[in-house]
C-alpha cells in the first residue's frame, strides 16, 4: 500500500464518516442521553463494526459475508427495533428532578453492542468495504504492515470522528442541564434514536 492509496482511503473514510447516517445517530443520541462516556462507547460498538468489514475484505472473506446475508438481515432488524425500543423509552420517560444532575445510567456494553449492531447492518459500510474498498488497493498483496496501517486508518478517520460527534453532543447536553429545555433535548435524542431505528429497518 503506498502512501498515495493510503492517503486517499483515509480521506474518504473521514468523509464517508462525517455523513450522518446511523452511525452518527446512534453515537450522538446515546451521547445526549447518557453522556460523553456512554457515547464513546457507543462509537468504539461503531468502528468495531468497521474492523469486522477490514477484517472479512482483506482476509478473502467476502464470500462468507455473503453466505451471512440473512444473518446480517436478522442482526439489521434486531438493531432496528431495539433502537426504536431505546428512542420510545427516553421519549415517554418521566422528567424527574435528577435528569439534570446525572446522565441516564447505562451499561458501557450495551452502548458498544448498539454502535457495533448499528454498523454491521449499515448498508453504506457493507458497501463501500465490499465494492469500494477494494478499489483503493490490492487486498492480495497486502503486508502485515498494510493490514496493521488499515486498522489504524480506521481508527483514527471513523473513530476520530464518532469520538467528535460524542464529545460535541455531550457537550450540548452539558449546556441544557440546567434549563427547563432538558427534556426537549431527551425527547429530540428519542427521536433521533427512533428515526434511525426506522432508517436501518427501511434501508436495502
Amino acid at each position: 500500500m503506498t502512501i498515495a492509496s493510503a492517503f486517499a482511503l483515509y480521506s474518504t473514510m473521514i468523509a464517508l464518516a462525517l455523513i450522518p447516517g446511523p452511525g452518527v445517530i446512534v453515537v450522538v443520541a446515546r451521547s445526549l442521553d447518557s453522556g460523553l462516556r456512554q457515547g464513546l462507547a457507543t462509537a468504539m460498538g461503531v468502528l468495531s463494526g468497521d474492523f469486522v468489514f477490514i477484517s472479512l475484505a482483506v482476509f478473502g472473506l467476502a464470500a462468507l459475508a455473503e453466505l451471512m446475508g440473512n444473518l446480517f438481515a436478522v442482526i439489521k432488524y434486531i438493531g432496528a427495533i431495539y433502537l426504536i425500543y431505546l428512542g420510545f423509552n427516553l421519549i415517554t420517560a418521566k422528567p424527574s428532578t435528577e435528569d439534570a444532575q446525572a446522565p441516564t445510567s447505562a451499561k458501557h456494553s450495551t452502548n458498544f453492542l448498539v454502535g457495533l449492531m448499528t454498523s454491521m447492518s449499515n448498508p453504506k459500510v457493507i458497501l463501500f468495504y465490499f465494492s469500494f474498498f477494494p478499489a483503493f488497493l490490492d487486498l492480495e498483496s497486502l503486508s502485515l504492515t498494510d493490514v496493521a496501517a488499515l486498522f489504524l486508518i480506521a481508527t483514527f478517520s471513523v473513530g476520530a470522528v464518532m469520538a467528535g460527534y460524542a464529545y460535541v453532543a455531550a457537550k450540548t447536553k452539558s449546556s441544557f442541564s440546567s434549563s427547563p429545555k432538558t427534556q426537549y433535548l431527551k425527547i429530540g435524542s428519542g427521536a433521533l434514536l427512533m428515526g434511525g431505528g426506522v432508517f436501518i429497518a427501511l434501508r436495502s
